[in-house]
Order: C-alpha cells, then structure tokens, then sequence
C-alpha cells in the first residue's frame, strides 16, 4: 500500500503519476494496468540492477498475464552511446515492437536516459516507463522526460523530451545501493534544497552523514525532493525558464565529468564540485554569502561528496567544455547561481574572468595560497 498520495506532472508533453514508496514494484502490474499500458514491455536494465529485481519484475508482470522481455546493457555511462542505442534498436525491431508497447528503464539514470531516448525515438516514440533504483535517478532524472546519450564533446548533447507514463520509485532498492552511489545521489537532494526549499536543505543536515532514514521518514524526504523538480517541471517542460535552475552545478559538473572520462566520477560527485564551484562564483559576484558557501560545502562533505576538482585538470580545458553546454545563447554561458539557500537565479552576465579566476584558484590551490600570502 502506498504511504503518500502520487505527485501529479503536466505538461504539454504528457500528465503522469511520481509514485514513492517501499515495495511499489510489486504494484507494477497494477499501476501499468490503471495507466492504459496495454502492449508488450520490453524490460531495460544493466546487470547489477538485473540481478537484484529483474527476475522480481519479470515474474511480476508475468504473473498477471503480461509479455515482457529482458535487456541487459553494460553498466556505467559508457552505455549512454549511439552503438549502445543502435544494439537496443536492434533488439527492439526483431522483436516486433509496436507503438502500443511500452519500454519499462529499471536502473540508475544512464539507464533512464539510455532507455528514455531508444523510446523517444524508435517507431518515432512509444511509451516509456521509469523504475529508478538509485537515489539520484528517483529525485530527478526519472522525472521530468529528459532523455539523452553523451557525445565525445559533452553530456547529454543528443536527446530528446519524452514523458512517461509512469514513474514508479520503490525506495527498498535503496538498500541495496552500494555507500558511492548513495552519497552521489545526495547531490541532487542538496541542489533541489539550494534552488527551491531551504527546509529541505535544514532537514538534511540533521541526517547521520549519508545514511537514509528509516521509513516512512525516508519516503516522505525523497517526496519533498521530488516535489521541487515536479513544480519546476510544470511550470517549464522545455527548459526555457524556470527549469533551468535544475541545473545548478551541472555546467562545470559536466565539464569536469566529461574532462575526467565518462565513468571515472560519477554524476552526482561531478555535481557537487560544480555546485561548490559554482557558489564560490555566487560569492565572487556579491549574491551569495560566504557563510552559505561554507554551509553548502559542509553539507556535502556530511554525505560523502568531495568538493575539490581532479588533480591534473587545467582551468582552460574545464572552461571550453562549458562553451558547449546547452545552456550556452550567443556565445555566453548561463549560469544557474544561488542567492540564498533556497533561492536561486539564472545569470547571463557573469564576467569570463571572473569565472576563470574561480576555476583556475580550484585546479591550482597551491597558487591561490601563494596569491593569499602576497
């Protein structure tokens, strides 16, 4: 039995239910059947996840009479490729996939968004549902119909918006989450606090480090997470406004994934660099104060995020990647920049040097010592 009422998504795109609790996968066949999902589902996951709860949901569904086949795809951000993609389509197509069908993402966000694009785009799009098993995928990537695979010259350069139909978070597979994944998934948590909900933030720093809560005070933490990106969402499917401060920390987060390899940081330990980052700038620019910065970084820390950039990374290479964020109008850069906890704006006119100073002082701290002493 579900603890909390759904949260409502409506959009232009589509209106859907965010369903969160323990043990909702075994609702599945349910809450398919309650949406109008008729067709075939065609199951996409990675093999760590696959192993946990793919035979569950399997067995689940079939056990209530529906079709439903299983594809496994590489672990990591790797898999968030156009061969990947193609080998999905391939699977898809021999099958027989119909437009009435449905493409069911279990797993983590690479997962989510993988899966997402193959059903925004095969047959020119079919149903999608999403079953996230991690922390960030349910506060954020499974929400809001973001859907994309990585280029060589950035993340997520290739995608499209596609709603689902459903998205399902049963948070006992949370317990299976390995303590990296987990802390990198407070990321998301923390920046929804920063933007939009300073009590979100407050209750976080009153958690033991990165270890979730006991239910139902667990469910009821990642809803008043979930709710932050659902407003946003409404208010702004296509990112032209309001959604784009979604993505505080995500425009050096990116940059320093990307610079680091696809899977050597994961998503949300590259977000919480960029979100320290990025408050620094905040700082510099007199909007937000040192005490939030210093807050802020405390936070982080307290679940497990680093907050300092790669060693060997050089402010220039960081600072190119950020020209090519989607973000960027004109030539210049964007930026999401907090003003308080729980407030948080777009900003077109942060100066070049300004940000390079921040970046440069991050990738070379040594240099800023010796600056400080001068």
């Amino acid at each position: 039995m579900m603890i909390h009422e759904p949260l409502r998504v409506t959009t232009p795109g589509g209106a859907y239910d965010v369903l969160i609790g323990p043990a909702l996968l075994d609702e599945l066949a349910d809450q398919l059947a309650a949406q109008g999902v008729v067709g075939r589902l065609w199951l996409v996951s990675d093999p760590q996840v696959a192993r946990l709860y793919g035979d569950r949901v399997l067995a689940a569904l079939q056990r209530a009479g529906r079709h439903a086949t299983l594809y496994q795809v590489p672990m990591g951000e790797h898999s968030k490729d156009l061969a990947v993609a193609a080998q999905l389509y391939d699977w898809l197509l021999a099958g027989g996939i119909e437009r009435r069908d449905a493409i069911l993402a279990l797993g983590g966000g690479v997962i989510g968004d993988l899966a997402g694009f193959v059903a925004a785009t095969v047959l020119r799009g079919v149903s999608l549902v999403q079953l996230p098993t991690n922390l960030q995928a349910m506060v954020d990537s499974a929400i809001g119909g973001k859907t994309g695979i990585n280029h060589a010259l950035g993340k997520n350069l290739i995608g499209a918006f596609h709603q689902p139909r459903l998205v399902l978070a049963d948070t006992t597979t949370l317990a299976t989450l390995p303590m990296r994944e987990r802390s990198a998934g407070w990321a998301e948590v923390v920046k929804h606090g920063v933007i939009r909900d300073a009590g979100l933030f407050a209750w976080l720093e009153r958690l033991d480090g990165a270890m979730l809560p006991d239910e139902p005070a667990c469910s009821a933490l990642l809803r008043r997470a979930v709710a932050v990106k659902v407003d946003v969402v409404n208010l702004d499917e296509r990112e032209t406004g309001e959604r784009m401060l979604l993505n505080y920390g995500h425009t050096l987060g990116h940059a320093i994934e990307a610079e680091a390899g696809y899977g050597t940081l994961l998503h949300g330990e590259a977000v919480a660099i960029g979100m320290d980052l990025e408050a620094q700038i905040a700082e510099r620019l007199g909007c937000f104060t040192a005490g939030d910065v210093a807050r802020q970084r405390a936070l982080l820390r307290q679940l497990g995020l680093g907050t300092s950039i790669p060693a060997g990374m050089t402010a220039a290479a960081l600072l190119d990647r950020t020209l090519r964020d989607k973000k960027v109008q004109a030539g210049r850069v964007r930026w999401v920049l907090p003003h308080a906890i729980g407030s948080a704006a777009v900003h077109a006119d942060v100066p070049d040097s300004l940000v390079q100073a921040v970046v440069a002082a991050a990738c070379d701290p040594q240099s800023m010592t010796e600056q400080t002493r001068q």
